[in-house]
């Protein structure tokens, strides 16, 4: 995916190539509009997972049209038993989590063997860069107003660390805000 197009167009054609793969029951970590469900096949049966009490309207809307329920928790302890879902996605939310080590220790109890945690996320710049000293300056003001994202983490290094049997990233670049790049990842874990 070239580096000239938006974040929102790359996050775009991620889900429309991504999702619409996904087969069974699948858990969406912090479905805010719950637009995921838009590229899941007919028959998968999803969960949506928020923390937040206050639903969006329009994931409302999106629960009544399909095979659906939804949870609200948090994603560092998913009330869910083990081994009960057959793929997770992870949608610019492992930004936000509180825990992302546990976050993904939870994905991995929920996920059934051979399933797959499917994601795609801003993260850390290299350090040095102009880029990377943008993402820590503004990083606690991101926390504050922005459901707790902090752009400087390295959610691909918590990914690759976090036990799964195998794991593939690719690496993107959107433009960014002041003359920056943004860095993205799309892939997949598979447990």
């Amino acid at each position: 995916m070239p580096g000239d197009m938006s974040t929102t167009e790359l996050h775009r054609r991620w889900r429309a190539s991504a999702l619409p793969k996904l087969r069974g029951i699948v858990l969406d970590l912090g479905a805010g509009s719950g637009i995921a469900a838009d590229h899941l096949a007919p028959g998968v049966d999803w969960i949506a997972l928020e923390p937040r009490r206050r639903v969006d309207p329009a994931l409302r809307v999106r629960l009544a049209r399909r095979s659906s329920r939804l949870l609200t928790a948090s994603a560092e302890d998913i009330p869910l038993e083990s081994a009960s879902v057959d793929a997770v996605i992870a949608s610019t939310v492992l930004c936000s989590v509180r825990d992302p080590a546990r976050t993904l220790d939870e994905v991995r109890r929920v996920l059934r063997p051979g399933g797959a945690l499917v994601f795609f996320e801003h993260v850390a710049a290299d350090r040095g860069t102009w880029t990377s000293w943008i993402q820590s300056f503004y990083a606690p003001l991101s926390r504050l107003i922005d459901h707790g994202c902090d752009p400087h983490r390295d959610t691909a290094a918590s990914i690759q660390a976090a036990g799964f049997a195998s794991v593939e990233v690719e690496r993107m670049r959107a433009p960014g805000v002041l003359g920056t790049v943004e860095p993205l990842i799309a892939g997949s874990a598979i447990a």
